[in-house]
């Protein structure tokens, strides 16, 4: 099995091309996404190895500690590989309690590109999504014609190169694209959240590529815990015959789902970041795919659905996150 980000093949986001496995920084903080990470050299060697493997796409936000994994970052791979793409996220705001309040006025989105240049050392970043309330529950009525004809001022001033949207329906996909040309689409999407999956057909027919969000910046890779027993058993089936883990699984159906989709898996050790690209070069069979798709008849996802905190909601993060732990309890 390949580790590096190449086995993913290419996919165009916005003016550049990247492999379809990149990836995403957030887990590279202390508990609650907030602060420094426990092992600082660890994080960097994370992010040295992940361009060494060929990723080309980093996922980030000064949102993360704040602004903690935007210095690592730029400690880690500054002066940049001319092909790296630093892909970003605003619109949101950190409290001194550890909250998620949303940051949508053209003064505090200039403020967030402008704190995200200087931390990442860039002159204009390269892609900023527009992240807007409502992680697993998107507010489908609110317009975000403001914000994002904000953020595409700032586009026509440049200081961003690309935009994206970021924690949306399809409707305000529409309607975000009615407004400007986006490089991409990052949403809430695997194995038993498949909402978007007529969205993301949509987005392939037109090119725009869709990047999976779903709790893998987060903890880690793919929610098991969200899983029944009997989900769980199927994932694990066809990790045992095709010779994979169930994550490396559950990526590379993600990667088989569309030409379109892009992976941004999160790693806080070179260990896990080599595992998880590896799923690059898993090779699932027509039969394979069938079965994971049942997983999605089976009883789709818990009540309750994604933690509303990731999206900027009222409620904070999940109580093991909360309390510093590595992941969710057994089930």
């Amino acid at each position: 099995m390949t580790t590096t980000a190449t086995g993913s093949g290419r996919v165009s986001l916005g003016d550049r091309t990247v492999h379809r496995l990149g990836y995403g920084g957030m887990k590279l903080t202390g508990p609650r996404v907030t602060g420094p990470p426990a092992d600082r050299d660890a994080a960097l060697a994370v992010l040295s190895r992940a361009v060494e493997l060929g990723v080309d796409h980093l996922d980030t936000s000064g949102l993360y500690g704040p602004h903690v994994v935007n210095d690592l970052i730029r400690e880690a791979l500054h002066p940049y590989p001319e092909e790296l793409v630093i892909v970003t996220r605003v619109g949101a705001r950190r409290t001194p309690e550890g909250g998620w309040e949303e940051a949508l006025t053209a003064d505090e989105l200039r403020r967030s590109v402008e704190e995200d240049l200087e931390h990442l050392g860039l002159d204009a970043l390269h892609v900023a999504n527009l992240r807007m309330p409502g992680l697993g529950e998107p507010e489908d009525e609110r317009s975000l014609a403001e914000p994002l004809e904000a953020l595409a001022q700032l586009q026509q001033e440049g200081l961003v190169r690309q935009l994206g949207v970021s924690h949306i329906t399809s409707r305000q996909v529409a309607e975000a694209r009615g407004i400007a040309p986006l490089a991409c689409v990052q949403n809430h999407y695997n194995l038993i959240h498949r909402t978007d999956d007529r969205l993301v057909e949509e987005l392939a027919r037109d090119g725009v590529a869709y990047v999976a969000l779903e709790g893998i910046s987060y903890t880690s890779f793919f929610p098991v815990g969200e899983m029944s027993p009997a989900q769980s058993a199927v994932l694990q089936t066809v990790a045992q015959r095709v010779g994979a883990s169930p994550m490396q699984v559950a990526i590379a159906w993600l990667l088989g789902r569309s030409p379109n989709v892009l992976v941004i898996p999160g790693a806080t050790s070179v260990a896990e970041l080599e595992e998880l690209l590896a799923a690059g070069g898993v090779t699932l069979g027509p039969a394979d795919t069938e079965e994971l798709d049942r997983i999605v008849t089976m009883g789709g996802p818990p009540a309750g659905g994604v933690p509303a905190w990731g999206g900027g909601g009222q409620g904070g993060p999940p109580p093991w996150l909360r309390d510093g732990q590595a992941g969710p309890p057994p089930r």
